[in-house]
């Protein structure tokens, strides 16, 4: 009989949960039970086994009064570790439902999530994905406020989930996606409830810990360009035994997308476009830079269809006498098309077939296997204890670039390969030598392979004790982790090796060989780098070896925690609520790289089997032409204790109610010290009907990283630079990355106003909320990216002119290290609206739901404090890998009955700046200087999305949906040295799925 009261009292839950759910976002009240990740229990009464933050009130709903009539019932907020009747925290709180998530039918959750306006920043398939070593590609990390996911905490069940990456943050590709109830943004900083990170915000991803019965999902889909074809597969059971105290739950997934691959050299060249499978939108877009300052004209213009004139799809002789000399596919010479309009190292226009900057694949491949179970058992009916697993795998690969270009080679005129006409021109112009540049198209593309593997364990115990009369709430749990990642690059050459195989000679037999006899007695054969040969095999495993760049990482995470949380006295308004509580968080990693990146520490000593030793290698490591990984390792522990109480301040029916909610958390790095975060702030349910006001104010933290802190020093790959040191020549150097133990923490303070009306009596569909934030961040940790760190020592700070070296452009180098720079300081607002309606009222079935969220972010301004320098503006630029636009708006409007539901859904983001201390003019410019730069363009297109789904219930348990994403397939837009920015843009376009669910 309890078991089929329980489940009676859950339905009702979800009944009364739907009345205020949407595809969008589900509003929780404090009066209503949740739809929470405890399910049956919560339901139940059983609120002792619920986790503290298991249940939350939604960014909008979590500020209404309880209706008198309605009994109250304890609600738990992410952002809170308060359990306490009638509760409601000041921090706003977005919830995405069970509901949303399943209509936005993505093949990851983790795309569904990242759609919310507050969510900016956020890696994924198409971030990253022409990077060769730089650990992100398919990463799937959420990032708040566009402060980088480093900065935002992602948990389960409010725990926290062993790193992907050395960074710390967590993937969701490798989170139980089938099970999630529910998802709560905590849209302000959380450092004191929740530690490190939480400096955006939280994302707390609950799952269903009572589910019963069984549920399926099959889904495929496939882009309007035939390409990105994804599928589908996740099934869960769970099952109550021993009269309803044992509870068991397995499931299992499997998802895989093709992404979009690389389309070859010379993308975006032709006048109309022409990227991968038709998207025309794709266009070779650059900036040339005239290296002229002071002459009325802008220095830096905005055009498309640019290309290096420093080498050529099949090699190019780009200085001296022979200079404009290029090479057909069979090696013949021929006049190099340099184009309408040039400048040092780049044209618009002419021969532009060998452009490798649109190359690269938009979308990764990516492909999930995820497991899942969990055992719980009721000692009685008010605790628990209970163990998880979670064992998952995430592969990925993409292509950087469709070629390894080199534009400074030296090669000799007496070199065999070289065309008997270019030798004659050698003669006659009195050279010896001359300067070439090519893309070696005669090689595979470079395929970068990443394998992510976690595993993941929580045991522990819950719920709740009577003391002196009063019950008190625990948690207590263990959880270990281990990240296990493999990255492996092939295609890919050895550079020293690649030199020695291009200088090539006729020896005394008459066959061609390496010049060098040290390389010839190690293997090498010789490369004809004219036109597009098709090097032997000796050649190609020669210079690209099987066994390629390889990097191995063991990230490990134990935790263990214990938090009580309980109403000590009666205030004249109402009892006083603690929460309190400790933890212990050790971190650690460990990676192993092939020794031609890493190096051999022994010198003499052979590099194993598998990685002959060759003299002409550099034993230092940093062989490879990227990718040169690295052995490193480290770790840090993190104890800490938070107390957190809430007061009621007023509870009256003339003048409303009241509370003032307080905490602190004190944490001890074991490598930086101790350091201490607080919040305060409150509630106010005025006496205006369905009126409230809200306010907190936090200290948060955000501790260095173990890469950031512990980074052994990573060659990882050749940037495109501009030397402004030497005539703004284009040159490729090698950017090398590295961590900086002496890092402290970041220091933020986070500040958030907010008012609220739902339900009010005379409209009660209706909840507004308007939500003004504004975050400080002192000793931001972060790093200037290699352009960045020459122009600023050319323009004199003199900080960063022992970062590099361009004297020798065979091994010009840019190294790149975080340090505790000024500040990152962000402000806005959020926006929230919706109205839902039953349609009984217009002889209509079903019911009627619109709702929208916006965020408007009025500054992001970043501030290095180094000499000479200027803070940054950063809002509405929309061409950095953590673009912030001004405006970023989701809504759906859905309709939806027993059997049938429909939904529109529109993502719109405003247009933007290349930058905003970018000086634009034609004529009469200033002079451009490093911090104001003139540019004759500086504009980047907003875009404006629209879905469409639908979904039909054919039995009580079978289901079948149809999806289109960007219905009006708008195109993305290139930017300048970027090909895009996909944390913004769409660059699928339209994209079709259909799937069907079971639920028994």
């Amino acid at each position: 009989m309890r078991q089929v009261i329980s489940k009676a009292l859950w339905r009702a839950s979800l009944v009364a949960s739907t009345m205020l759910a949407s595809p969008v976002m589900a509003q929780q009240r404090p009066t209503e039970p949740a739809p929470t990740a405890e399910g049956a229990n919560a339901a139940a009464g059983r609120a002792g086994a619920t986790a503290p933050d298991a249940t939350v009130q939604g960014a909008v709903a979590q500020d209404v009064a309880p209706a008198q009539a309605e009994p109250q019932r304890d609600v738990v907020v992410t952002g809170s570790r308060i359990i306490s009747s009638g509760f409601t925290a000041p921090t706003p709180t977005q919830v995405l439902s069970y509901e949303a998530i399943t209509k936005n039918a993505q093949p990851n959750i983790f795309t569904t999530v990242a759609q919310l306006p507050s969510l900016q920043g956020s890696t994924g398939a198409s971030v990253g994905a022409n990077g060769t070593s730089t650990g992100v590609q398919g990463l799937s990390t959420l990032s708040l406020r566009g402060l980088q996911p480093i900065r935002t905490l992602t948990l389960i069940d409010g725990q926290r989930v062993v790193g992907a990456n050395v960074t710390g943050v967590a993937d969701v590709s490798l989170f139980p996606q089938l099970l999630i109830e529910r998802v709560d943004v905590v849209t302000g900083g959380a450092s004191a409830s929740y530690g490190s990170d939480a400096v955006g915000g939280v994302v707390n991803f609950i799952t269903n810990t009572r589910f019963e019965g069984f549920r399926a999902n099959a889904q495929t889909g496939i882009s309007t360009y035939g390409d990105d074809h994804n599928y589908t597969f996740q099934a869960a059971l769970g099952r109550a035994f021993m009269q309803d105290r044992l509870h068991v739950i397995l499931s299992g997934e499997y998802s895989h997308e093709d992404g979009i691959p690389s389309a070859g050299f010379g993308v975006g060249n032709s006048p109309d476009g022409d990227g991968p499978n038709g998207r025309d939108w794709l266009v070779a877009r650059g900036v040339l830079n005239r290296g002229i300052t002071r002459d009325g004209l802008p220095q830096y213009l905005y055009r498309d269809h640019v290309q290096s004139t420093l080498f050529g799809r099949f090699g190019l002789i780009n200085s001296g006498p022979l200079q404009g000399t290029a090479f057909d596919g069979n090696g013949n010479p021929v006049p190099f098309r340099y184009g309408t309009e040039c400048v040092p190292g780049s044209c618009v226009g002419g021969d532009l077939s060998g452009s490798v900057a649109n190359g690269n694949s938009l979308k990764s491949a990516i492909g999930r296997l995820n497991t899942y179970g969990r055992v719980g058992f009721d000692i009685d009916p008010n605790n628990e204890i209970y163990g998880t697993f979670n064992v998952a795998e995430v592969k990925t690969s993409n292509t950087p670039n469709p070629g390894f270009a080199q534009d400074n080679l030296t090669i000799q005129c007496s070199n065999p390969f070289v065309p008997a006409a270019v030798q004659a021109a050698c003669a006659a112009n009195g050279i010896t030598s001359f300067r070439f540049g090519t893309v070696n198209p005669m090689f595979d593309f470079i395929d970068v392979n990443t394998r992510r593997r976690q595993y993941r364990f929580v045991g522990g115990a819950k719920g709740k004790v009577a003391v002196f009369g009063t019950d008190w709430r625990y948690d207590a749990y263990y959880q270990h982790g281990t990240e296990i990642t493999d990255i492996n690059v092939s295609n890919i050459a050895l550079m020293p090796r690649y030199r020695a195989a291009v200088q090539a000679v006729r020896g005394p037999n008459g066959v061609i060989t390496c010049a060098d006899p040290i390389a010839v007695a190690n293997g090498c054969s010789p490369l004809n780098v004219f036109g597009n040969v098709t090097p032997s095999d000796a050649t190609r495993d020669y210079i690209t070896p099987p066994n390629g760049p390889f990097q191995h990482t063991r990230q490990t995470q134990d935790v263990a925690g214990l938090s009580v949380s309980g109403e000590t006295f009666d205030l004249p308004a109402g009892p006083l609520a603690v929460a309190l509580g400790s933890e212990f968080r050790h971190e650690f990693y460990r990676v192993n790289a092939d020794p031609y990146g890493n190096g051999v520490n022994v010198a003499g000593s052979a590099y194993g089997a598998d990685y002959p030793a060759d003299p002409l290698l550099s034993k230092g490591g940093g062989n490879w032409y990227a990718g040169n990984y690295r052995n490193g390792g480290g770790g840090y522990d993190v104890l800490e204790a938070f107390l957190e109480l809430n007061a009621p301040i007023i509870n009256s029916q003339e003048f409303g109610r009241a509370n003032l909610n307080v905490a602190g958390r004190a944490t001890n790095y074991s490598t930086s010290g101790t350091v201490y975060t607080w919040k305060i702030g409150g509630t106010f349910d005025t006496a205006i009907d369905g009126f409230r006001l809200r306010a907190v104010t936090s200290r948060d933290i955000r501790a260095p990283n173990l890469s950031e802190l512990f980074a052994a020093p990573v060659t990882s790959n050749r940037t495109g630079t501009i030397d402004p040191f030497n005539n703004n020549r284009s040159i490729t150097v090698l950017q090398t990355t590295t961590g900086n133990p002496n890092l402290k923490p970041e220091i933020a303070r986070n500040t958030e106003l907010g008012m609220v009306l739902s339900r009010p009596s005379w409209l009660p569909g209706l909840s507004l909320s308007f939500d003004y934030f504004k975050i400080d961040i002192r000793n931001a940790i972060s790093a200037l990216d290699a352009q960045t760190q020459i122009n600023l020592c050319f323009g004199g700070v003199s900080f960063t002119c022992g970062s590099f070296d361009l004297s020798n452009l065979d091994s010009a180098y840019v190294t790149v290290q975080p340090f505790n720079f000024a500040s990152i300081k962000t402000d806005g607002f959020d926006i929230e609206g919706s109205y839902r309606t039953e349609l009984d009222g217009i002889g209509l079935p079903g019911r009627f739901t619109v709702r929208a969220l916006a965020t408007h972010t009025m500054n992001f301004i970043q501030d290095t404090g180094l000499p000479n320098t200027i803070p940054k503006q950063l809002a509405g630029t929309n061409i950095e890998a953590t673009a912030v636009p001004h405006w970023k708006l989701l809504a759906t409007q859905d309709y939806s009955t027993d059997l049938f539901s429909f939904t529109l859904q529109e993502r719109w983001f405003s247009a933007g700046v290349l930058s905003n201390e970018n000086i634009v003019c034609s004529t009469n410019c200033p002079v451009s200087t490093v911090n104001h730069p003139t540019y004759d363009y500086n504009r980047v297109p907003g875009a404006f999305y629209l879905d469409v789904s639908t979904s039909y219930k054919f039995t009580p348990h079978i289901s079948g949906y149809f999806k289109i994403d960007n219905l009006l397939n708008r195109d993305a837009e290139t930017v300048p040295g970027n090909i895009t920015t996909p944390t913004l843009y769409d660059v699928v376009g339209r994209a079709f799925r259909l799937g069907f669910r079971a639920n028994f």
